[in-house]
């Protein structure tokens, strides 16, 4: 993950946190835009003001799922103020994680390489 190497234990650990947070509060989400997502990552500033979460969509479009979050942002918030123990809950801002797809991508192409490849043999 990004995340965890850049950032001090504590900070680490609120990212962490943030993160499973986040993805049982999308769960109680009504708008069917959001779809089913995974959290994959949180990356908090220093001073916790403000939390970029990760996300990769399974089922849905990640276009309207970001939207979704990002206007959800303040609903999600109030549900962290409820749950964490900081002083500042940090803002929220939603960013589709392109990861898992270029993976998905990278993964087809390897197996289309070597099927190529087999059959050239």
């Amino acid at each position: 993950m990004r995340h965890k190497r850049a950032l001090p234990n504590r900070s680490f650990r609120v990212a962490d946190q943030i993160q499973r947070d986040v993805a049982e509060l999308i769960r109680e989400l009504k708008d069917p835009r959001v779809g089913m997502v995974t959290v994959n990552a949180v990356e908090v500033s220093p001073d916790y003001a403000h939390a970029k979460v990760f996300f990769s969509v399974l089922l849905g479009d990640p276009a309207e799922s970001e939207t979704a979050l990002n206007e959800a942002a303040g609903f999600l918030r109030n549900g962290l103020f409820k749950r964490l123990a900081i002083h500042t809950v940090p803002t929220l801002r939603f960013q589709f994680d392109r990861t898992t797809e270029r993976a998905a991508d990278l993964s087809a192409l390897i197996a289309k390489a070597s099927a190529t490849k087999a059959r050239e043999d």
